[in-house]
């Protein structure tokens, strides 16, 4: 027997569409899930939605269900939050998280879902991708308590970032943004805010997560001699020049890559995804996370609400979709 279910898929580069498609009888290893709610992670599916994804990381950049290849048609996604209608006994009638693209129902192995603690709202566990990508770079990042940080870049994974460092112990943490709105999200956070020419300077580390040339020159501006940039910005397609003459190599100054597709190797040998992904979704029993969702949308309206998004007409950190739950 097979389900019937809707999905949303970029046609083309620019031009989404929602599709029906066929959803097979779960097997014994297997779960099906009802979506509840999905969110937008809005730099990387922007990017993939206005077909900026270079074509020597088509495979890098492929979600764990993607279907369709880059740049269309392809079915993109991975923060999706449901209900398990079918499955093993311990796993049905439970929400759960899944790193699948927007769809109303899908079927997946019932080990590719974690299940969504009772302290965390299923609207805001949809942020569990983003707050994974967090917990990997403070992994690479490995602060030190009592040192000043930066965040520079106010999206989805540097307030998630910034989130996170305001749990440690006599840390400075300013999260540093061009958006003067970005102000209420921090205090939301409990960091301070400054726009980039006010931010304070001799830091130990910068996270730099605007995946703008002018950010990434500007953590550098922000640290003290032998301090170290973490780069979480992904840019695409997109060359980035940095300022590497100057003091760059006087001041012995570093730069070091962060991405979530590899658990961080100062905790491979101990950590597992499932493992990353089931603290990210703990960290969000904090109400403090709600800050990071400004906009919402039924799923029927994610043709029209894509476009605006990638724009920027839409402006805001994550946009959360909703599914009719009947």
């Amino acid at each position: 027997m097979k389900h019937t279910a809707r999905a949303f898929w970029l046609r083309s580069p620019g031009q989404g569409e929602i599709r029906d498609v066929a959803v097979p009888e779960p097997g014994p290893d297997e779960v099906l899930v009802r979506a509840l709610c999905t969110g937008v992670s809005r730099g990387t599916e922007t990017l993939v939605f206005r077909g900026g994804v270079p074509e020597s990381q088509y495979a890098a950049m492929r979600a764990p269900f993607q279907e369709g290849e880059f740049p269309g048609p392809v079915k993109y996604g991975y923060l999706s939050v449901g209900r398990v209608e079918q499955g093993p006994e311990e796993l049905a009638g439970r929400t759960v998280f899944c790193l699948y693209p927007h769809q109303t129902r899908f079927v997946v192995p019932a080990s590719a879902v974690t299940v969504v603690p009772d302290t965390v709202p299923a609207t805001r566990a949809v942020l569990a991708g983003t707050v994974e990508t967090a917990v990997n770079a403070l992994w690479d990042a490995a602060p030190l308590i009592g040192d000043r940080i930066a965040v520079v870049g106010g999206g989805m994974v540097g307030c998630s970032v910034a989130a996170l460092l305001a749990r440690y112990p006599g840390v400075r943490v300013q999260l540093v943004d061009a958006d003067p709105e970005r102000a209420a999200v921090a205090g939301a956070l409990g960091v301070d805010f400054a726009l980039p020419a006010d931010a304070l300077g001799e830091c130990d580390l910068v996270v730099h997560a605007s995946a703008t040339e002018q950010g990434l020159a500007r953590s550098l501006e922000l640290l003290r001699d032998e301090g170290t940039v973490v780069e979480l910005s992904w840019y695409g397609d997109r060359r980035v020049a940095l300022p590497l003459g100057e003091a760059f190599h006087s001041r012995r100054l570093a730069v070091r890559s962060s991405q979530v597709g590899t658990v961080s190797p100062a905790r491979r040998s101990s950590r597992t995804y499932a493992d990353r992904l089931a603290l990210a979704l703990g960290l969000l029993a904090d109400p403090a996370f709600d800050a990071l969702v400004t906009g919402e949308c039924g799923f029927e309206e994610l043709p029209d609400v894509m476009p605006r998004l990638t724009s920027g007409e839409l402006p805001g950190l994550c946009h959360r979709v909703l599914y009719d739950t009947h």
